[in-house]
């Protein structure tokens, strides 16, 4: 089916009145529909208001805490753990980047780790917030074992993501967000909303043979990225999200659409540096400059091509779908405006 194409500002007005009327204050439900919409923006649908019911039914049904106490649970000077208070994801992903980006700006570095928080959308979210105050950010999370390794029938780790930002003190950030298994789960979720076929290295059925049913491969279990190399990746992740925070790790974890009205307990972990503790604003920049200028001259043996930095695609996507406009598939829309009329929300306008 053809998609149907909303205008952001109202689909991200829409979406923080559903969030408000779930029991979010409207500070945090704005910071959530900004993050879900920014998302689809950058072109990243899996995680975009494709998941907006599921958030809204998790605040409703208790499993996600509306009105966090987020505090701090351990640690000290610069590496910190916080207590997420089941609150969701992005409040607490938000308030452990302010932290770090803080501490960084006292000490030159700092991490600080999450505890019982809940999943929150894209990791670049979050490394992007250091990207701006001109330090770097490093963000994970772990999620509940969803990926088996290859030839493997149980699943010993999850997808977990890593994002890394960078100012470049141009038009866009450095940014790289990547999931460690082939693909994130959302994108099973979007192939079947399409109904679509998806490559047989994307995931496999419960026994663990390789499928390409998105909706067998969502009961399954996702393929890990590079082999040997995304599942030992996807380890150190869950150790650093889980293992030293006192969070829990591995199958302690829960899923939110297996276990929906439970809280996930899901850990993050990052890391802030700043990069003006060792050189000026004015020589960062131009080594930055220099750095980016040697990727773009970088010849392609297809004239047609062109060689991108990590997060200018997404940067030319967002100019592209503000104009345009976001495309969302007809039964994702019919299950918003759904969800509009239990919450008394008035529907999404001016869809072209």
């Amino acid at each position: 089916m053809t998609p149907i194409h909303a205008n952001p500002d109202h689909l991200q007005a829409f979406a923080a009145a559903l969030f408000t009327q779930a029991g979010l204050p409207a500070h945090d439900a704005a910071f959530c529909a900004e993050c879900l919409v920014t998302t689809n923006l950058w072109g990243i649908d899996s995680h975009g208001v494709l998941r907006l019911p599921l958030y809204v039914r998790r605040v409703r049904s208790g499993a996600v805490n509306p009105r966090p106490n987020i505090r701090q649970a351990a640690g000290g000077r610069a590496l910190q753990v916080l207590d997420g208070d089941h609150g969701m994801g992005f409040v607490v992903g938000r308030a452990a980047m302010a932290r770090a980006i803080e501490l960084a700006g006292q000490f030159g570095v700092a991490a600080v780790g999450v505890v019982r928080s809940n999943h929150f959308g894209a990791a670049a979210l979050y490394a992007r917030m250091a990207a701006a105050q001109e330090r770097i950010g490093i963000v994970m999370s772990n999620v509940i074992p969803n990926m088996v390794a290859p030839g493997g029938a149980r699943p010993v780790a999850g997808n977990n993501p890593i994002a890394i930002a960078v100012p470049t003190f141009g038009e866009f950030p450095f940014v790289l967000d990547i999931s460690l298994s082939n693909v994130a789960g959302g994108k099973l979720l979007l192939a079947s909303q399409k109904g679509e076929k998806i490559p047989l290295d994307w995931a496999t059925d419960r026994q663990g043979r390789p499928t390409d049913d998105p909706d067998e491969g969502f009961k399954g279990f996702l393929l890990p990225v590079g082999g040997h190399k995304g599942l030992g990746l996807s380890y150190v992740v869950d150790i650093l999200s889980g293992v030293i925070t006192g969070g829990v790790f591995q199958q302690q974890i829960k899923s939110m659409y297996k276990q929906p009205d439970e809280p996930s307990l899901t850990g993050h972990f990052m890391i802030v540096l700043d990069p003006l503790a060792l050189m000026s604003r004015d020589e960062l920049a131009e080594r930055m400059q220099q750095f980016v200028a040697a990727i773009h001259s970088s010849p392609m043996w297809d004239e047609k091509m062109e060689m991108l930095l990590p997060g200018e695609l997404e940067h030319r996507r967002a100019q592209e779908r503000r104009v345009t406009g976001i495309p969302l598939p007809a039964s994702l829309v019919q299950d918003l405006r759904a969800l509009a009329d239990e919450l008394d929300v008035n529907p999404i306008t001016n869809l072209q």
